[in-house]
């Protein structure tokens, strides 16, 4: 699948790394899509790329406020933005945006930067940090750094301009005013693991504090999936500053929206549907913001399936030894996804289904965070601690003869349908226990949106996960 993997300590080493290899070798963070687009490259061109691995550097996962805006590293993942408290206060769009994308193992992995440098007009935290008016960091050994603004580093349909020997080292965004409301909304064919048929983001002022009354002194509307790259409805914006958001003002900015776009026929939705819908979700957007509805429906502890790591993999400055499985130190073989590795080595509960991160059938613990094995390279498990479902239990003699309470309830409910999907739905609800014992089934539904099951019957499946959590506590 690639020609080499390799984890610098240093950004610096990335950095000089990047510049030996130029486009011969790619950075890696989450690798959600970067795995896919290699798998699907092919022998020949997957076998000619280089991956440099950015998860050993410590200090690039960390998000701070500095100088008037909010920054975060290019391994801050999707996770960490929605459970970070100063995201959610000061980029609601962006935690919005980042709650919608995949599934808890995805989100754990997948890295902002990463959904920026991929430059697809239909990934979900683009169109936010658009409206956010941020900013984006590149870096290189020869060059030092340079700065762009989000706009100006889209150049075209996965197109961006970042040179072969530099990295985006940082995303900034201006803080803004307490008189400010922003929200994200997407439109997908189902309600996880879904790409975008189209998005929009909006962030608004008023001069008051009656937003019905109040005159619009400041207004950023953004476009996803509808034309070539995410795009800033200027005239809609132009148009709502100095009006106040009556039904009339709504309707006529969302007017202008659509017919600013420039959408595509494609499986996912046809052009007129989409130009349609760019009216109706960017009234629904204004709606919302003048309101106060922006944040109906959030979870102020949204479901991780990351344990106690905080979302942040651990570091370490000294050699790598093999990787750790289910307690002991397997030597996995490298150049291809943890999945294909651990098969190879006998961990044969961790099912294919996929291969491309949509059915959750793969999935394992790694470094304590529930990820999708067919979406890591296998170099990353070396000096990790990897759980599949053959070691929930423990790795003793013992404990490998018990069933975790997930599995008895399994059992019970009649859960258990064809078996195949069931090693990631096992995993995947063991993680959401050990995050909070006793979920309810919003929590349990949340916490499988990454696992398919072939056979369609979750009914019993929620109703054994809830069942276990309620065994955990000793509840009847």
């Amino acid at each position: 699948m690639y020609r080499f993997c390799t984890s610098p300590l240093t950004l610096t080493d990335a950095l000089k790394l990047k510049a030996e290899h130029g486009a011969a070798a790619r950075f890696i963070a989450g690798g959600t899509d970067l795995l896919i687009d290699l798998a699907r490259a092919g022998a020949a061109d997957g076998a000619r790329a280089g991956l440099i691995d950015l998860t050993r550097i410590p200090g690039l996962a960390d998000i701070w406020e500095e100088d008037g805006a909010l920054h975060l590293g290019p391994l801050v993942t999707h996770n960490q933005c929605v459970r970070s408290r100063a995201v959610v206060e000061g980029a609601f769009p962006l935690a919005r945006a980042c709650w919608e994308i995949g599934a808890p193992q995805i989100r754990n992995r997948a890295t902002v930067a990463g959904n920026l440098v991929t430059a697809s007009p239909a990934n979900d935290s683009i169109v936010p940090l658009l409206a956010l008016d941020a900013s984006v960091r590149l870096e290189s050994a020869a060059r030092g750094s340079r700065t762009l603004p989000l706009a100006r580093f889209f150049r075209g349909v996965r197109q961006v301009d970042l040179a072969d020997d530099e990295m985006l080292t940082r995303i900034s965004i201006p803080l803004p005013g307490p008189a400010r409301r922003g929200n994200f909304i997407k439109l997908g064919l189902r309600r996880a693991q879904a790409i975008s048929i189209l998005s929009v983001a909006g962030s608004v002022a008023c001069g008051g504090e009656d937003w019905g009354s109040a005159e619009v002194t400041h207004a950023a509307v953004a476009l996803g999936a509808v034309a070539p790259t995410v795009a800033r409805a200027s005239e809609a914006e132009a148009f709502l500053v100095g009006r106040t958001l009556t039904e009339e003002t709504i309707e006529e900015a969302a007017r202008l929206a659509a017919a600013q776009a420039r959408p595509i026929d494609d499986l996912r939705g046809s052009a007129s549907y989409r130009a349609a819908m760019v009216e109706t979700l960017v009234a629904r957007l204004l709606r919302q913001l003048r309101d106060g509805r922006e944040r109906e429906g959030w979870l102020e502890t949204p479901v991780t399936l990351w344990g106690d790591t905080q979302g942040r993999w651990p570091v370490s400055t000294g050699p790598r030894a093999a990787a750790t499985v289910n307690g002991s130190a397997v030597e996995l073989e490298g150049g291809m996804t943890l999945l294909d590795s651990l098969r190879a080595a006998g961990f044969v509960g961790v099912k294919e289904g996929c291969a491309e991160g949509e059915c959750g059938a793969c999935t394992v613990y790694l470094d304590g965070m529930a990820v999708m094995a067919c979406l890591v390279p296998a170099e990353r498990a070396a000096g990790s601690e990897v759980v599949t479902v053959e070691g929930l239990t423990g790795s003793s003699a013992e404990s490998a003869e018990l069933l975790h309470s997930v599995q008895q309830a399994l059992i019970e409910s009649g859960g258990v349908q064809c078996g195949f999907c069931t090693p990631g739905i096992v995993m995947s609800a063991a993680a959401l226990l050990a995050e909070r014992s006793n979920p309810n089934r919003l929590e349990a539904q949340e916490a499988l949106t990454g696992n398919l099951c072939r056979c369609t019957g979750y009914r019993k499946i929620l109703d054994a996960v809830v069942a276990a959590g309620r065994g955990v506590r000793g509840e009847e």
